[in-house]
């Protein structure tokens, strides 16, 4: 009976939010409360929620002062090179501008953490996509798949789960993954440039100077992110390549002709999406700001205090040394004020979801079940077996559920059949593409809050590619004989 409830209430859930019945944050709550009382378990939901909230409080205390740390070194400049590279590339191209997300959100996913790679991607390229009225749903489905695959690097968080879990060294079950989920990065990038040449036949080629005729709306990214992005204006598109006034040449970086290197600088600067006049940069702290986040990032990987308290010195110290007086820095407090908030309450509210899932039982009687559903033939192959449970485990559970729970006894059960369990731990990798947008992923929040889609939209549209990508890496993982 648990094991149907568990079924049923992550499928309301999902049919709720995806159907936009409730907002993210009411079903999170609703919907686990009143199948708590269904399970005649109702007195007890206090403590589930309770210890949810416990659970998820040092998740929550990151993510707040995550944002407050990197919306501050948006607003300062740090990232604005990076930023001026890649939008550089994309030019008024849609094609290249996903291409652009694909590889921004992958660069930076190299920090190990969803939310700073969503903050910054986000902030980057949400002003060109609203300019150019390109689909956001594209945007954040592109950079939660990029992100996914490289969420397995060892210090991403699974991999050393699963090494936790099944008492093996990470190294050995990472570097031998390295092929196939490199395959899973290159179909990510082909993805984006599907997505983009789909885009490009819906809206046409800009030229710079069309684009930028465009009028912007008055709204922002969001509190603090540094851009804004306007789609108002006569849509004034033109098929082709198009050459702009000033410059020529094919979009790859659009050489100023005669006469036309100011204007070429124009464009440059009008298309970086983060404002290169905005009073908060602090361009003689630039190397202050570089070293300070260098050794943040060092500490999270060397694990010398816990990743919340690190970011909360961290904001701390950013917000003193660049912004020494005490009205500038409430001012930047409040100008992130909106993105923690939002942040943090659905964080909260997806600790009821899992508190109830796991207080009540149903999360280990769902995981005995579908390991039940296991033929006795396919023990030869649990480590394929494995690979394929992880896509809907990963999306449905936590990465804690999965990886501590299910994941031993899917090692025992193909220890019986000779399968090693470095192959079913490497297995249980495939499905990271696909977790990231997962409802019980708080990092998603933060990519669907900053972009101003809808959680259900970005769910439709991004799963069946995530999917997709997940298989590339189970496929390529097989091919290889890694597993």
């Amino acid at each position: 009976m648990l094991t149907i409830l568990g079924f049923a209430m992550i499928a309301t859930f999902l049919v709720l939010i995806m159907t936009k019945k409730m907002s993210p944050i009411a079903a999170l709550v609703l919907i686990p409360a009143l199948f708590c009382v269904a399970v005649g378990q109702g007195a007890q939901l206090g403590d589930y929620v309770i210890e949810g909230v416990g659970n998820l409080a040092p998740t929550a205390a990151m993510l707040m002062f995550a944002i407050v740390y990197f919306g501050v070194m948006i607003d300062v400049g740090l990232f604005d090179p990076i930023v001026r590279g890649i939008l550089k590339f994309c030019q008024a191209d849609p094609m290249r501008i996903v291409v652009g997300t694909a590889v921004l959100a992958a660069i930076v996913s190299l920090d190990g953490d969803g939310s700073t790679t969503f903050m910054i991607t986000v902030s980057a390229m949400y002003p060109l996509y609203k300019r150019l009225k390109m689909s956001l749903v594209v945007m954040t489905g592109v950079a939660a798949t990029a992100n996914g695959v490289m969420n397995t690097l060892p210090w991403g968080g699974p991999t050393a789960r699963a090494a936790t879990a099944l008492k093996l060294d990470a190294s050995e079950i990472f570097v031998p993954m390295i092929p196939a989920l490199a395959m899973g990065l290159l179909a990510v990038f082909v993805l984006a440039y599907v997505l983009g040449i789909r885009e490009r036949k819906r809206l046409g080629m800009l030229t710079l100077d069309e684009a930028l005729a465009r009028e912007p709306e008055p709204e922002t990214v969001s509190a603090g992110t540094g851009g804004t992005g306007g789609t108002g204006g006569k849509d004034r598109l033109r098929k082709g390549t198009g050459v702009s006034a000033g410059a020529t040449g094919t979009g790859s970086g659009a050489s100023a002709s005669a006469g036309g290197t100011e204007n070429a600088d124009e464009d440059d600067d009008a298309f970086q999406g983060l404002d290169p006049n905005r009073p908060t940069l602090r361009p003689k702290l630039y190397w202050f700001n570089a070293g300070l986040t260098a050794a943040l990032l060092t500490a999270m990987i060397m694990e010398l205090l816990p990743i919340p308290v690190l970011f909360l010195l961290g904001a701390a110290l950013a917000l003193t040394v660049n912004f020494p007086h005490m009205p500038d820095q409430r001012a930047r407090i409040a100008a992130h004020a909106d993105n923690v908030l939002n942040v943090s309450g659905m964080v909260f509210a997806a600790a009821v979801f899992t508190g109830v899932l796991t207080g009540t039982g149903m999360v280990e009687h769902m995981a005995d079940w579908v390991v039940g559903t296991v033929p006795e033939a396919m023990g030869p192959h649990m480590a394929i077996v494995t690979g394929l449970l992880s896509l809907p485990l990963t999306y449905f559970m936590s990465n804690d559920g999965f990886y501590f729970g299910v994941l031993p006894v899917l090692a025992e059960a193909g220890a019986a059949h000779g399968v090693s369990p470095v192959e079913i731990a490497r297995a249980s990798l495939a499905g990271q593409a696909l977790h990231m947008s997962s409802p019980l992923v708080p990092a998603v929040y933060v990519l669907v809050g900053m972009a101003k889609v809808e959680f259900g939209d970005h769910t439709r549209f991004t799963v069946k590619w995530a999917v997709l990508t997940s298989l590339v890496v189970l496929a390529a993982g097989i091919l290889f004989g890694i597993m």
